[in-house]
């Protein structure tokens, strides 16, 4: 995609508020029967700027470490610069648009468009969605990166991610809930191209198959079970994924809360299979296979006082190894963060804390090496 049209979409995210009212009165319609018209218009916006500095020797801000040469150790960086708009055509169909305009500030080849999608939802029951989605395959692709409890989502998301199990993907969807009992179900079943986002069309003839069911154990602590499974074939080699997740919220008293993510995966890593030369691998895609884990707590008290919502207190751990069989290099990440929350919902954030990386190898002159890099974001959000 040109940054032309990708400029003429972003200008047209930015005109549509202003005509939404006109469009609403001279071409809405009673699509429902309860007097609520349609189109209806609900635009988003969100903005993480940050500072950051590295500790760590000869290592930059973004973990690259170098043996010759200036290093930028601090630095100040706008992470993300979303724009969006969600349309309601009717009751049961909407269409979703999400860019990243702070991926103009390097190649945005496969880049800036980031969510561009229909649903069009039967029931309860079942609700088909096409286009760039994140697909459900874990507890992190179904929420949005400005209310997660971290910085960031983890190593493990974005490595999947480039294996096209999970971020934002090309394909199509069906989702849906109903009860089991006194349970509550939810399923997702997806078929995916697998090469990433904003791609002219799949890399080869394979597709990706993944699918996640989750099981309500508790509505007073909020406990939920996830599964995750895929399947699919990458250049005519078969390769796997899977996942099993927890979340829970314990409300201890009026003010404070605490919740808790545990999140495991393992799957196959053709990315990286396939990027090697071939005389540099072995004859099997199954032979290069990424595992990982992290626990995510999260101490939230509520303030309520003038402007400050509540105080938050998080420390994920994650423990990755992108090929663990035959070439292993764990990478442990400690993530401590404070969170000061202004209004409802996240509308305003500013954050602090760390993120310490020790691999078990460092590796000169690469990212894979051990490092403490300290942040402060801000952030704000529509």
């Amino acid at each position: 995609m040109s940054k032309y049209l990708l400029l003429r979409i972003v200008f047209i995210l930015f005109i549509v508020p202003f005509f939404m009212n006109a469009q609403t009165s001279t071409a809405s319609n009673d699509d429902s029967g309860n007097g609520i018209k349609y189109p209806q218009f609900q635009f988003k916006g969100l903005l993480q700027a940050r500072y950051l500095e590295s500790f760590g020797d000869n290592i930059d801000v973004l973990g690259v470490h170098h043996s010759t040469g200036d290093v930028t150790q601090s630095s100040f960086d706008i992470k993300r610069m979303r724009v969006g708009l969600n349309t309601k055509l009717s009751e049961a169909t909407e269409v979703v648009i999400l860019v990243n305009l702070a991926d103009f500030k390097s190649d945005t080849k496969g880049k800036v468009l980031e969510n561009a999608y229909g649903k069009y939802t039967f029931s309860k029951y079942i609700a088909l969605t096409g286009g760039q989605f994140r697909p459900a395959f874990g507890i992190e692709e179904l929420v949005p990166v400005d209310i997660i409890k971290s910085f960031d989502f983890s190593n493990q998301y974005y490595e999947f991610g480039k294996n096209g199990w999970t971020s934002f993907q090309i394909g199509a969807s069906a989702t849906g809930a109903f009860d089991i009992g006194k349970f509550p179900f939810n399923y997702a079943f997806s078929v995916l191209n697998g090469n990433g986002k904003d791609v002219e069309m799949d890399k080869d003839n394979g597709k990706q198959y993944s699918s996640r069911v989750v099981f309500g154990l508790s509505e007073k602590h909020k406990i939920n079970l996830g599964l995750n499974g895929g399947i699919g074939k990458v250049f005519k080699e078969k390769v796997y994924a899977v996942g099993a997740d927890i979340t829970s919220v314990f409300q201890l008293t009026d003010k404070f809360a605490f919740d808790l993510q545990i999140e495991y995966k393992q799957g196959t890593n053709h990315n990286l299979y396939f990027s090697l030369p071939v005389d540099k691998r072995t004859p099997n895609v199954d032979d290069y296979q990424m595992r990982g884990v992290y626990f995510l707590p999260n101490l939230r008290y509520v303030v309520n006082y003038q402007k400050l919502t509540a105080l938050e207190f998080s420390c994920r751990y994650e423990t990755f190894d992108p090929n663990y069989k035959i070439d292993s290099n764990v990478r442990q990440t400690y993530t401590p963060m404070v969170s000061l929350e202004f209004g409802k919902a996240y509308t305003g954030r500013i954050e602090a804390g760390f993120q310490i990386d020790n691999y078990d190898h460092d590796i000169p002159d690469t990212s894979t090496y051990s490092n403490n890099l300290f942040l402060i974001q801000l952030q704000l959000r529509l």
